[in-house]
């Protein structure tokens, strides 16, 4: 991979160090498969990607991992190529189950210089939030990127200075019960809208994109600060 671009800008000492980093990505849909290729354009090269999931149709509207001809394939899988496509010499191990209170720990070690969780199911990011938590393992985690289509706005705060956000009321409610007291989350500055009736999140291609985004600068930054 040619990094001269990069390197003009941060220089070869800190584009080395984003190289060495070991970034775990837990959720590889449309938040975390952006982080993922994101990061890899950055000069990452240390991947593990987590996801049970296969691509189905209806995320072509915002998944990168989502085109007709990977439809029915791992969405793990179809990351990992995307990455080598970028670069070849990238060391991206896949894991292709759902992450739960029984095997985080199997998966999830002190070895990850970050973890990003953008997975969906509450439960199962509780628990990898907790476990993260506990081993003292940077977490950062995405909060709702769904029924919204203006211009989207992400930022990262805390998880106990949040609002307008459903998912993270949840999981504001749940880390206190479990004795979190503090969670690094990137969430969108706008409410998301009421559709009467629906039982599906809706989205549309670029709030998640922004998200993940937004998610990988945060890395980069924390990587750049020296803080991971």
């Amino acid at each position: 991979m040619d990094k001269s671009r990069t390197i003009l800008l941060l220089g070869k000492d800190n584009v080395d160090l984003i190289s060495s980093k070991k970034v775990a990505v837990v959720g590889v849909g449309g938040v975390g498969g952006q982080v993922a290729l994101a990061l890899a354009r950055c000069g990452v090269e240390n991947f593990f990607l987590i996801d049970f999931d296969k691509v189905s149709s209806s995320n072509c509207n915002r998944q990168v991992v989502a085109f007709t001809s990977t439809i029915g394939k791992n969405k793990v899988d179809v990351l990992k190529d995307m990455i080598l496509d970028i670069n070849p010499m990238a060391k991206v191990e896949t894991f292709c189950q759902k992450i739960c209170k029984d095997n985080v720990e199997k998966l999830i070690n002190n070895k990850f210089d970050i973890v990003v969780d953008a997975i969906d199911s509450i439960d199962d990011k509780i628990e990898l939030i907790c476990f993260c938590k506990s081993k003292n393992i940077n977490i950062i985690s995405a909060m709702g990127a769904g029924n919204r289509f203006d211009v989207p706005q992400f930022y990262m705060t805390d998880i106990y200075k949040t609002h307008d956000d459903g998912l993270a009321k949840v999981v504001r409610k749940k880390l206190r019960e479990r004795g979190v007291i503090k969670l690094d989350v990137v969430v969108a500055s706008s409410k998301p809208i009421k559709i009467e009736g629906q039982r599906t999140i809706g989205s549309i291609a670029y709030y998640p994109a922004m998200c993940g985004l937004v998610i990988c600068s945060e890395i980069i930054n924390k990587i750049l600060r020296r803080e991971i």
